[in-house]
C-alpha cells in the first residue's frame, strides 16, 4: 500500500459531470479530490493526433486508450465509407470484437465508444444539449409504458439553465420544452444545407430546427464563436464547443485536485454502511488508499456500475449499493437507423457544424403507448471523403470518377433517428470473467432490443421516404432492417427513484444503501426519452451537488 489521500469530498471521474460537481463544492470551501483513470490530454494533442490519423473517418482516433485504464475501441467494418459519415457509429463485425475490453453478450451488439482521459468522453461529442419534454418524466402515467421520474420537469427547470450558462449552449425558441429564460445565445448561423431542408420540407408539416448545442454562436465564456471547420466530432479545433476538458480545468481553478492515472478498483464501508475509502491502482500497479467525508460516483454508465459490482463485501455480496439489484440494469442507448439518399439542390454539405437541425414534432404523442417516440436529425458532413472512397472501391476513375464525386459530394446527404427505447432489467452492465492489464474485470454488456422500438423504426422509415420525396431525392439507401447504429447515449444502469427496492439513488442522487454516497451522470436517468442525454445528466448533478452542500 502507498500513501493515503484525503478529502472531504472524493469524486470518481473527471468528466463533465464529476469535474462539473467538483467545481461547486469546491466554490463552498471543501475540499475536494478528483481521481480519474485515464491520462491528461490537451486540445492542440489532440487536434494533432486527428490530423495525423491514417484514417479520418475513425473519430476515435485522437483517443488510443492506455493500458491501465483502457476503453472500447473497435476496428470498424467501414464497408461503404458513407456509412461513417453519414453519423453512424461502425457495426461491429461478425467475429470481430475491437479490443475486446467491453464483452459483449448478445443478443444485439451494443459496440459502446467512451473515453477514460481526463475530462471524460464529451472531448468527442456533437455538443447536442437538449431538455427533456415535460411528458418525458411521466410515460408510465401518461401511455403505460416506461417508467415515472421521481421529481418532475418543473423542479429540475431552474437547473436546466444553470447548465446551459455554464456550458454555453445556443438555441431556437421552438423546442418543445417550456423555458422561463431565454437560451444564452443564438444558434449557430444556418448553413446553406440546412436552409434547403427547412425551405422544402415546411410545406409538407416537417419544421426543421437548428439544434440546441453546447457551441458558441458568439464570443463567450472567453471562448470564440464556432469557424465552421466541420469537424466537431471527434475535437473542436478552437474550443468554441464546450467538454469535459474545460470543465475539469474550472474545477480545478475552483481549487479542487485532480489526479490522473488513478483507477479506482474499490469502495470501502465501515459497519454502519458509511463510504470510508476508495482503493486505486497507479499505472504502475501501486495501491493507494483515499478516505473523505462524502463520495461521489460519475464514471459514466458503464465504468460506475462495474466499479460498484467489483467493490462486493462480506456485507454486500452483490456489490456496493445495490440491495435492490438493479445496479448495471435497465442499460439504455438510441440506437438509430437512418436514410441517404440524392437531394434535387446542390446541398454541399460540409460547412458549419455537423449536426446543425432536426425535426423534433415527433418526440411526443398517444403513440408512445404503441411504440418509441423519436426525433429526426440531419447530418451536415461533408460528403466529399466518403464519395471519393465510395467510387474509387467501385473502380470509377479519371474523368467519370471527377463527374460522379462532384455530384456527390453536392447532392448526398441523410436523415436519421433517435428513438427512445424503454429500460428493461435485462439489459445490463455485469463483471465479465475476462481481465485488463491491471487484473480487474473487464465490463460484459447483455442488450436486446423489442418490439416497441422496431415498430418505431418502422414509422421512422415512412418519415424518411416522405422527406426523401419533398427534397426530390433519389437513390435513396435505408439502413438494412434490424442494423441499427448506437449513438454512445449510455444511460440507467444506476436508476433514480423513490423506491429502494427497484431503483439504486434517490431524486437527489444519493444510493439508497450508503449515505454519504452518490452518483452523478446519466446512468441515474431512469428513462431515455428522445433527445442526447448530457444536458440532464448536467441538471441533475447541478442538484445534486446543491444537495450535498446543504447536508
Amino acid at each position: 500500500m502507498a500513501d493515503e489521500l484525503s478529502a472531504d469530498i472524493v469524486v470518481i471521474g473527471s468528466g463533465i459531470c464529476g469535474s462539473l460537481t467538483a467545481e461547486r463544492l469546491a466554490k463552498t470551501g471543501a475540499s475536494v479530490l478528483i481521481l480519474e483513470a485515464g491520462p491528461r490530454v490537451t486540445r492542440d494533442q489532440l487536434v494533432l493526433y486527428y490530423r495525423s490519423a491514417p484514417r479520418k473517418g475513425d473519430w476515435m482516433a485522437p483517443y488510443p486508450p492506455s493500458w491501465w485504464a483502457p476503453h472500447p475501441t473497435y476496428e470498424p467494418d467501414w464497408g461503404s465509407a458513407t456509412d461513417v459519415d453519414k453519423g453512424r457509429v461502425a457495426r461491429q463485425p461478425p467475429g470481430r470484437t475491437g479490443n475486446g475490453y467491453l464483452v459483449q453478450a448478445g443478443p444485439y451488439p451494443y459496440p459502446a465508444e467512451y473515453i477514460r482521459i481526463v475530462g471524460g468522453t464529451t472531448w468527442h461529442w456533437a455538443a447536442h444539449m437538449w431538455r427533456l419534454l415535460p411528458n418525458d418524466f411521466r410515460i408510465k402515467s401518461l401511455y403505460g409504458v416506461g417508467k415515472d421520474w421521481p421529481l418532475t420537469y418543473e423542479e429540475l427547470e431552474p437547473f436546466y439553465y444553470e447548465a446551459e450558462v455554464k456550458t454555453g449552449v445556443s438555441g431556437a425558441p421552438d423546442t418543445g420544452s417550456p423555458r422561463v429564460k431565454p437560451f444564452p445565445m443564438e444558434p449557430v448561423a444556418e448553413s446553406w444545407a440546412m436552409r434547403r431542408f427547412r425551405e422544402r420540407l415546411a410545406p409538407g408539416g416537417y419544421p426543421v430546427v437548428s439544434n440546441t448545442t453546447a457551441r458558441n454562436s458568439r464570443a463567450y465564456d472567453g471562448r470564440p464563436p464556432c469557424c465552421g471547420a466541420n469537424n466537431c466530432q471527434p475535437i473542436c479545433p478552437i474550443d468554441a464547443q464546450y467538454h469535459g476538458g474545460l470543465a475539469a480545468a474550472a474545477a480545478e481553478a475552483a481549487g479542487a485536485r485532480l489526479l490522473p492515472n488513478a483507477v479506482v478498483y474499490r469502495i470501502e464501508h465501515d459497519s454502519d454502511r458509511r463510504i470510508t475509502a476508495v482503493h486505486y491502482y497507479d499505472p504502475d500497479k501501486l495501491s493507494h488508499r483515499v478516505t473523505g467525508k462524502t463520495f461521489v460516483l460519475a464514471a459514466n454508465g458503464i465504468e460506475s456500475p462495474k466499479l460498484l459490482l467489483m467493490s462486493a463485501s462480506d456485507k454486500y455480496p452483490n456489490g456496493i449499493a445495490n440491495s435492490s439489484g438493479m445496479v448495471g440494469r435497465n442499460l439504455m442507448d438510441h440506437p438509430s437507423s437512418s436514410l441517404t439518399f440524392d437531394a434535387e439542390d446542390e446541398l454541399w454539405l460540409g460547412r458549419g457544424p455537423q449536426s446543425p437541425a432536426s425535426i423534433n414534432t415527433l418526440r411526443d404523442g398517444p403513440f408512445r403507448s404503441e411504440h418509441a417516440a423519436f426525433r429526426l436529425d440531419f447530418t451536415n458532413i461533408s460528403q466529399v471523403r466518403a464519395a471519393t472512397e465510395d467510387l474509387i472501391a467501385a473502380g470509377v476513375y479519371g474523368a467519370e470518377l471527377e463527374k460522379q464525386l462532384r455530384y456527390r459530394a453536392a447532392h448526398q446527404c441523410n436523415v436519421k433517428n433517435v428513438p427512445e427505447v424503454l429500460p428493461m432489467p435485462e439489459n445490463r452492465v455485469v463483471l465479465s470473467d475476462q481481465r485488463d492489464e491491471l487484473g480487474l474485470p473487464k465490463p460484459k454488456v447483455h442488450f436486446f432490443l423489442g418490439d416497441y422500438l422496431h415498430k418505431a423504426m418502422a414509422a421512422a422509415k415512412k418519415e424518411y421516404a416522405r422527406i426523401a420525396e419533398l427534397m426530390g431525392g433519389t437513390n435513396l439507401r435505408y439502413t438494412p432492417d434490424g442494423e441499427y447504429a448506437n449513438n454512445q447515449h449510455i444511460m440507467g444502469t444506476m436508476s433514480m427513484g423513490d423506491d429502494p427496492k427497484d431503483s439504486v439513488v434517490d431524486p437527489y442522487g444519493r444510493t439508497h444503501d450508503h449515505e454519504n454516497l452518490f452518483i452523478a451522470g446519466t446512468g441515474v436517468m431512469p428513462t431515455a426519452a428522445t433527445v442526447n442525454p448530457t444536458l440532464t445528466a448536467v441538471a441533475l448533478t447541478f442538484r445534486t451537488a446543491e444537495h450535498i452542500a446543504h447536508t
